[in-house]
């Protein structure tokens, strides 16, 4: 029996979190904290210089994915103000995604705009049942090379199905959709190139290229699209805009209706609705991780998936298309120095004016301009320096990094992540096998916390109370894709008096690449605050792994065992106090 220490009174466990607590938008937490006359202030500007970013870019991604650039708009005003208004994030951006054109297209091929929207809806209510279910945790789970392989893919096919715009070819048949099928089509039609329309297509990267390294607070995409319109009206140029194919902007939104629904649609349509739901998930969730690292603050991923859910709803009510967190322009929300979801709001309020007045501008917008802005997005969108690291790091990392971003291109993009899961699954399996069995002190998974209840100081985290100025955590157990998201959380539990931080490897018989990308991302984020970090215990297997992702010098030091670790943290406090 264990003995109780009757002048040590025990401390009471908060009670658990209630279910409207755990779902709360974080907009109503915001305004709770108190909402003054500069963050509205914060909030506008930011809001602004999102709208100006995601203006052409929704009408790029519609276009692309057979929509309408219409239909690109009111997908940003109604998803993101609804991803705003309900999510779990302070500061994501909803809107169409460049990772979801390749869906898009496919089912507009197959089901018609129409069965696109009801897929749409059905996504919707998948991901509101994810979140509602608490499952939207697990979506972490994916391995990092799977992210990095079918982000890639991706990228390559959003290229592919601009060559056509971009070169202004004149196809003698329908573009086929695979790229196996595509290629020979384009190539077969290269005669007909057109050189205005590769001028207008380069020089609207070249502008945008310019304008981010000269004047990089600059919005190079808007003044890119802006000049090419402009010269188009002056010049009364012989090129496809939009108000040649799509007849220009409506100046308002239209109706809310629904498509046809029957029992045999919903499921033909109902593979479409999983993949929409399932990379909008991934993609949401992603976004929400990196504007937590980019600002320290947490996000409540299954109310950010209800949020996602209502918006892709919404937007397809109105004849929008997919939602999803989108990452580059929720970063250009923390960038442009947003105080929370109220800039997401005014972010569809600006673009909601912009239709309401400018519309008639719009068809003057060279379909070739919008082609040189994916075509930069597609390069963006590939994380160059993580899939050489990843090829190089070890076998099995670039056979699942390869099978997923082979897959992705030449079949089907929920095929590939299952496959690409399914190998992560069966290498980590094997790996696990040459291991012994060590109890993981810490949970795989942290679960979602109301914002009434703050992170708990970590009792296993290690021996803090010899030395109050350094934080000592431990990982004890193998070091996966799925116990790298308890991780994230160490950051957290860092009090302003730690100054540095030791991460103890003795306990850990095995890295993989997506726990060590966790690693990676939380040095930098220690960097930022000055705390040094410092590796002990590791053995040479898991040095040498973490060493091959670059994760050195200047970032971590090694020490071989922990009291080493502590001498060192503290020879370097001393220093820094003389």
């Amino acid at each position: 029996m264990t003995q109780t220490n009757p002048k040590t009174k025990a401390k009471t466990p908060p009670p658990p979190p209630a279910l409207g607590e755990l779902f709360m938008p974080k907009l109503i937490t915001v305004l709770r904290e108190g909402y003054t006359l500069a963050h509205l202030r914060s909030d506008a500007i930011a809001g602004l210089t999102v709208a100006i970013v995601a203006l052409p870019l929704s009408m790029a991604i519609a276009i692309a994915a057979g929509a309408s650039p219409a239909q690109g708009i009111i997908t940003a005003i109604i998803g993101g103000f609804f991803v705003s208004l309900l999510g779990g994030s302070r500061f994501q951006i909803g809107g169409p995604a460049g990772a979801f054109i390749v869906l898009m297209a496919t089912t507009v091929q197959t089901y018609g705009m129409d069965g696109m929207i009801l897929a749409t809806m059905m996504a919707g209510a998948i991901l509101m049942a994810i979140g509602f279910l608490k499952l939207g945790t697990y979506i972490k789970f994916i391995p990092y090379p799977v992210t990095v392989g079918f982000t890639a893919g991706i990228a390559v096919i959003i290229f592919a199905s601009q060559i056509k715009e971009l070169l202004g070819l004149d196809l003698a048949v329908h573009e086929p959709g695979p790229l196996l099928e595509k290629l020979p089509v384009l190539w077969n039609a290269l005669p007909t190139t057109d050189p205005l329309t590769i001028s207008v297509s380069a020089a609207t990267v070249l502008v945008i290229i310019g304008v981010r390294h000269w004047r990089p607070h600059w919005p190079g995409m808007l003044i890119a699209v802006s000049l090419a319109a402009a010269a188009t009206a002056a010049f009364t140029l012989p090129l496809e805009t939009i108000g040649s194919r799509f007849g220009g902007i409506p100046s308002g939104l239209p109706w809310p209706s629904l498509p046809e629904i029957s029992g045999a649609r919903l499921l033909a349509l109902l593979p479409s609705a999983i993949a929409f739901a399932l990379l909008g998930s991934i993609e949401s969730l992603l976004s929400a991780v990196v504007a937590d690292g980019m600002t320290g603050r947490h996000h409540r991923s299954n109310s950010e998936l209800v949020a996602q859910g209502v918006a892709n709803i919404g937007a397809a009510l109105f004849g929008g298309i997919c939602v999803t967190g989108t990452i580059a322009r929720t970063a250009t929300n923390v960038r442009a120095g947003a105080h929370g979801p109220i800039a997401g709001i005014m972010h569809s309020g600006f673009l909601l004016l912009f239709i309401l007045i400018a519309a008639p501008l719009a068809s003057f917008i060279p379909l070739a301009c919008l082609a040189g802005v994916l075509a930069l997005v597609a390069w963006n969108m590939v994380e160059k320096h993580a899939f050489m690291i990843l090829l190089r790091a070890s076998r099995a990392d670039a056979l699942i990094l390869l099978a997923t971003f082979g897959l992705t291109i030449f079949r089907d993009l929920t095929e590939a992540i299952v496959v690409g899961f399914a190998i992560g699954s069966v290498v980590f399996i094997h790996r696990m096998s040459l291991t012994t069995a060590i109890e993981s002190w810490t949970p795989f998974v942290d679960e979602d916390k109301p914002d009434r209840i703050t992170a708990p100081a970590d009792v296993k985290a290690g021996p803090t109370e010899q030395d109050s100025d350094i934080l000592v955590y431990r990982i004890s157990g193998a070091f996966f894709f799925g116990a790298a998201a308890s991780i994230g959380s160490v950051l957290e539990r860092i009090a302003d008096t730690h100054r540095v931080l030791i991460i103890d490897f003795a306990a850990v018989p095995f890295v993989d690449s997506t726990a060590a990308n966790m690693i990676l991302g939380l040095a930098h984020q220690a960097q930022k605050r000055s705390l040094p970090v410092i590796i002990s215990g590791a053995s040479n297997v898991v040095q040498q792994r973490l060493i091959a992702l670059e994760i050195t010098t200047p970032l971590v030091s090694y020490e071989p065992t922990l009291a080493q670790a502590m001498t060192a943290a503290r020879v370097w406090i001393d220093a820094r106090d003389e």
